[in-house]
């Protein structure tokens, strides 16, 4: 697992209810990683602006208010939150969701459901590359 995270921002309306997600970020947690989370992508605009230091974006696509593909667009106006690396989540299967979430600047994408460990191999793709 990444040793290296001190923060890192989760976008989702259902708590988790994977089991493996809620693992691998209890992990994170017990190594003294800060977890912060917010419903949609209107809270994790305004959370980040606080939080400046944030890591890592789990985001799901799938949110109320903001979604998260609405959240990439925004977010790529802001150069501080450019640079947080993004793992996009979804439960639908929808190519175009996920393809377009990338060329908005998502840096990973996981379908639900999926496993501890391939959560836990994204995280730290993504984060070795930053």
């Amino acid at each position: 697992m990444t040793e290296f995270l001190k923060k890192l921002m989760i976008v989702e309306d259902s708590a988790l209810p994977q089991k493996g997600s809620h693992l691998v970020l209890q992990r994170f947690r017990e190594k003294g990683c800060e977890i912060l989370s917010a419903l949609n992508g209107k809270d994790a605009l305004a959370c980040l602006s606080g939080n400046r230091d944030c890591q890592l974006i789990i985001l799901d696509i799938n949110k109320p208010e903001m979604g998260g593909i609405e959240f990439l667009a925004c977010r790529k106006f802001e150069s501080d939150f450019r640079k947080i690396p993004v793992v996009i989540i979804s439960s639908e299967d929808r190519r175009d969701s996920m393809e377009r979430g990338i060329k908005l600047g998502a840096d990973a994408c996981l379908m639900k459901p999926f496993s501890v460990a391939e959560l836990d191999q994204v995280i730290q793709d993504v984060t070795a590359k930053k």
